[in-house]
């Protein structure tokens, strides 16, 4: 195979610099599955890889991207042939293996995915691996006995990949979706959300935090992406027996409460785990994604396409929390 076009994250001179260079595929880790990359995206994951603001990769240099989606070239496992359309999101991606910033790409065989009958690679990747975790979150609340009737459920961080593709979940599952985001004063924003179908939009510096234990209880449920005070907040004021999806920290890695609301109300703290999702739970989850628990809103979430030439210049959006949405790579072209 001839050199091909990937970008790159190096360490130099204790230095994060990522660029588009040319390599082959002996520069890739070994792999079982080698793909044409059809399509990857950009996680604030990848914002923070490529820039440096966070420690993601544990070796360098690697290619970036924590997701990639594309079609078999060559495979020495026996589950996957050459044409077969496969995704990978998360699973080691750009933190100890290369990614999927380039145009072909070598993978475990474990990691890869089947693409589900009525998705194409790029659905794949509008979801990446913030769709999936919004479906997963989704998934364990339900396994948990979260259903509609409960009541409403809250969504922080409702703007991101994520909040985003959770509001679009719950709601075609018929929940009361409140949607709680910094851009909330945005009309734009509000037009955005509530088009995902969230039924209210709440602005965080119009939350009464309050101090007490326990407050007055509002939601059957919350997928949260932030973390810290918001966090602290939902365990203080979630119903009898709901569950709250901790998924992120973008606010803060703290959790200051009490066990007052997980013994006296029932409320269920659950821990949402990505990267480490074992096969047969990925697969469950991919196939609830491809079925009832299917975007109904996915153009909408999406916001705009890059190619590899243009990822640098827009990573420092995702860290400054200008993105609304899920932006498309485009490996080749």
């Amino acid at each position: 195979m001839d050199n091909f076009r990937a970008f790159r994250i190096h360490s130099e001179n204790d230095q994060i610099v990522a660029r588009v260079e040319d390599i082959g595929l002996d520069d890739l880790n070994d792999g079982e599955v080698v793909i044409k990359c059809a399509w990857s995206c950009v996680n604030y994951k990848d914002a923070l890889a490529a820039t440096g603001a966070g420690r993601i990769l544990r070796t360098y240099p690697l290619v970036g991207g924590i997701d990639v989606a594309g079609t078999v070239i060559s495979s020495t496992d026996d589950r996957y042939k050459p044409g077969d359309e496969v995704v990978v999101t998360s699973a080691g991606l750009s933190e100890t293996r290369d990614g999927g910033y380039a145009e072909y790409a070598r993978l475990a065989g474990d990691s890869v995915i089947p693409l589900a009958e009525g998705f194409t690679t790029r659905d794949a990747m509008a979801l990446g691996t913030a769709g999936f975790t919004a479906a997963l979150a989704v998934h364990r609340m339900e396994q948990n006995g979260q259903q509609p009737a409960n009541g409403p459920i809250a969504v922080s961080g409702a703007t991101g990949g994520v909040g985003s593709v959770a509001i679009d979940v719950l709601a075609g599952r018929g929940y009361e979706v409140h949607a709680i985001t910094n851009k909330g004063a945005q009309t734009d924003a509000v037009d955005y959300l509530k088009g995902l179908g969230a039924a209210e939009v709440i602005v965080p510096a119009d939350i009464d935090f309050g101090t007490r234990p326990l407050e007055k209880a509002i939601w059957a449920g919350a997928v949260d992406n932030l973390g810290g005070d918001m966090l602290g907040w939902f365990t203080r004021t979630t119903l009898y027996g709901g569950n709250i999806a901790s998924i992120g920290l973008a606010a803060s890695h703290k959790l200051e409460t009490t066990v007052m609301p997980f013994i006296l109300r029932g409320v269920n703290l659950l821990g949402i785990n990505a990267v480490d999702t074992p096969r047969d739970l990925r697969l469950e989850v991919w196939g609830r994604l491809a079925t009832d628990l299917k975007p109904q809103r996915l153009e909408r979430i999406v916001n705009g396409e890059v190619s590899l030439d243009g990822l640098a210049d827009c990573m420092q959006d995702w860290l400054d929390g200008k993105v609304t949405g899920r932006k498309l790579v485009k490996p080749s072209g």
